[in-house]
């Protein structure tokens, strides 16, 4: 595979020529830009002063100019004091008269609100005079001296006959730098530990000055008019130091824009590629097992079902290799669609491969997919990094010699000693947790095998397609019928014996209960020992008498299918476990998911939990117990409790998580966005999509004039990554 876009551009044109080729060399082959050289080179920053930039992941002159402010003060508007009223927020201009600093810590015999420092200082203009207070930053002293003139902005309190104004955003103004400061709408920056506001801004302006005329336009002109954008050079101005209303917000999009319309570019040029790839496998049409494992089914399909079902087989079958992104909430069935493609692969002559992110799912997935596919005869293996030695050296046997037809496994099928016989389909779940180089890696243990990757995190269409740019997307809209209401509650630790004792109500009604314990951290050996404490204090406590079992992490595969078999079989009315039940449990008749210290879940975690009960007509009961630590715990159990739509969720969880870790943008191979937020500008990211889209249409190769920088700011935003955010 190639490592530069020219890689890239080759599979979908072999006839560029030699003189194009110079134009996408690597960045190593030609003069280093201005815009990569190191902070270091501009003005008035040493060693030092690098060193805390790069603590804000500024380490070049191009990233420091992508560096935006978090807010701006309009201090064009200064508020004399003589006219400050209480309760509001005014911008003041005026002189220090008095500096002094209390310790009121420690007096009359003891500490005092754990105020530990209180600077005050007089500041005065013609009109009046005002006292500012800072507490707990005794720093402050040694910047404030009598005689200098100042900036401050903050909320203005009566404090008996004097007004103030408590911790107030400070300016000490300079003759040489007065206008930058103030008078102004001036931007606010994201500060670290030695370095201030003030101390970014006028570094900023430094490089402005020194590099903003080597930053090249990179949007040709076409583009820029028919969306309305200013050039760059004005942007990166304009965003840093606007002169007027809404110049700050103009120039932001017109950076967002330009990032989002380069990704998209790059996306499409790799889906380009993909499509030209040829397929390699060819199933035999013969034989009558996909007909079997319909008729088995316990259930009927949905109508979304079929629909992706037939989506996948037309890839299968097609001229090119299946590259197939399945979303789905939890519970629409997507273990069904995965099944129906692997049994057609083994149907036609070939090994399906299923690769999920921990040992707790891919040991549920091989539970399912055995129960599902061995009445037919076909045979499935697990094999991750858990299993004895013996286990493992079986599974990779079974694996390479043809005697699996499925393997079910994590990391551990990537690992250089698993080899495949005739490996034709690779299923990934949960595939936003992977590195690319991982699922790159499983796919290279076949000849070009047809891939579908799975996600129950619903992200909206156009983030879909940049996210999986070279995938096909299918989306399981619609749940199988007859499923009850779930309602979900949240109580205190202080009401556990009322839920145990709806516990028992529900259990001398028929019902089964699930009761998931805390988590406690990453390792299984902990949880397990959790979960045996509650297994062993509800069988002595609150559920005496009541069947209890127990599943956890660290039992064997074969023990945990036996738990599982004696739940389904209502031999077991209360089943405590760590989240190892999250994916795979279907069992009808489980009415109740207690979840014990819910703050400790994630979101998507919770609703995937969830999942697990509804899947019959009685109503279900979701009970969340926890007295949250923190406002976000807090938050989630809301969520949770006033909607069961996973979309929902799932943009509550882009919300309190940030779209790089719950999406794994970094997973892509993408870079990281400097300006775009792909959640908040959904809508601009469309747009650009759109934009790509219609340029690659009148230059599909970029080999227009015109195009040069694009190309040139393509491959040097992009360089290999390209190729590695690929599936295929």
């Amino acid at each position: 595979m190639g490592c530069d876009l020219q890689g890239t551009l080759d599979v979908v044109e072999r006839s560029v020529s030699a003189r194009d080729h110079s134009a996408v060399m690597p960045d190593s082959r030609i003069a280093r830009p201005p815009l990569d050289h190191t902070v270091d080179h501009i003005r008035g920053v040493g060693p030092a002063r690098a060193a805390q930039l790069a603590r804000l992941g500024i380490h070049t002159v191009e990233d420091l100019l992508h560096h935006l402010p978090s807010r701006y003060d309009d201090r064009r508007v200064i508020t004399p004091i003589g006219d400050l009223a209480p309760g509001t927020v005014a911008t003041i201009r005026g002189t220090i008269r008095g500096v002094r600093e209390e310790r009121p810590f420690g007096r009359r015999g003891g500490p005092r609100r754990a105020v530990r420092s209180v600077i005050k200082a007089a500041i005065t203009d013609r009109t009046g005079v005002v006292i500012a207070v800072w507490f707990n930053q005794p720093y402050l002293r040694g910047q404030l001296s009598r005689g200098a003139q100042v900036v401050l902005t903050g909320r203005v309190e009566q404090w008996r006959s004097q007004l103030q104004v408590q911790s107030p955003d400070l300016e000490v103004l300079e003759p040489e730098d007065e206008a930058m400061h103030a008078g102004r709408i001036v931007p606010v920056y994201p500060a670290t530990e030695g370095l201030t506001p003030r101390m970014v801004r006028t570094i900023i302006r430094e490089a402005l000055e020194e590099f903003a005329g080597a930053v090249s336009e990179m949007l040709p002109e076409a583009v820029r008019a028919q969306h309305a954008l200013m050039g760059i050079r004005d942007a990166l101005w304009k965003v840093h130091f606007p002169g007027a209303e809404g110049e700050a917000e103009a120039s932001r999009r017109r950076l967002a824009f330009q990032e989002l319309f380069l990704l998209q570019i790059g996306v499409l040029i790799r889906r380009r590629a993909v499509e030209r790839l040829p397929r390699t496998i060819r199933y035999r049409r013969d034989g009558d097992l996909t007909d079997r494992w319909r008729a088995s089914l316990p259930f009927a399909l949905t109508g979304a079902q079929a629909r992706v079902i037939d989506e996948t087989h037309g890839d299968m079958f097609g001229p090119r290799p299946m590259n197939r992104l399945l979303q789905g909430d939890v519970g629409s069935g997507k273990t069904a669609v995965a099944a129906a493609a692997l049994v057609t692969c083994v149907q036609g002559g070939y090994q399906g491969a299923v690769m999920a992110p921990t040992e707790i799912l891919a040991d549920q997935h091989y539970l399912t997919f055995r129960r599902m596919l061995d009445p037919l005869g076909v045979r499935v293996v697990l094999l991750t990094g858990g299993m004895d030695v013996a286990g493992r050296d079986a599974g990779r046997a079974a694996a390479q010699r043809g005697d699996a037809d499925v393997v079910v496994g994590t990391h551990a099928l990537i690992q250089e000693a698993v080899a495949f016989a005739r490996l034709g389909l690779v299923v990934i779940d949960e595939q936003h947790k992977f590195g690319v180089a991982q699922r790159a890696l499983l796919r290279r243990k076949g000849a070009g095998p047809d891939v579908l990757v799975m996600t129950a995190t619903p992200i909206p269409r156009t983030l879909a397609l940049t996210l999986y740019g070279d995938l096909d997307v299918s989306v399981l809209d619609e749940m199988p019928a007859g499923r009850g209401r779930v309602s979900t509650h949240w109580r205190r630790p202080a009401d556990r014996a009322k839920v145990y004792e709806f516990v028992r109500q529900e259990v001398a009604a028929g019902r089964q209960i699930f009761v998931v314990c805390p988590l406690v951290e990453e390792s299984e050996k902990v949880d397990a020992r959790a979960a045996t404490e509650l297994h062993e204090s509800l069988a002595r406590g609150e559920l005496t008498g009541v069947s209890l079992g127990l599943l956890h992490g660290r039992m064997r595969v074969e023990d945990k299918e036996q738990v599982m078999a004696r739940f389904r079989a209502g031999e077991i009315a209360v089943l405590v476990a760590t989240p190892v039940i999250e994916v795979g449990v279907d069992v009808p008749n489980a009415t109740v998911m207690v979840i014990e210290d819910a703050g400790r879940f994630g979101l998507a975690q919770l609703h995937q939990l969830r999942g697990r009960i509804g899947r019959g007509a009685a109503r279900s009961y979701c009970i969340l117990i926890d007295d949250p630590a923190t406002e976000e715990a807090e938050r989630r159990i809301r969520t949770m409790t006033a909607t069961t739509d996973g979309f929902a969720i799932a943009q509550e969880d882009l919300a309190l998580r940030g779209p790089g870790e719950l999406l794994g943008v970094r997973q892509h191979g993408l870079p990281d966005f400097r300006v775009a937020d792909p959640i908040k500008d959904l809508p601009l990211l469309e747009e650009a999509r759109r934009a790509a889209l219609d340029y690659l249409r009148q230059d599909a190769e970029l080999r227009q004039p015109v195009s040069r920088a694009l190309r040139d700011a393509v491959q040097r935003r992009f360089g290999g990554r390209l190729e590695l955010a690929a599936i295929s």
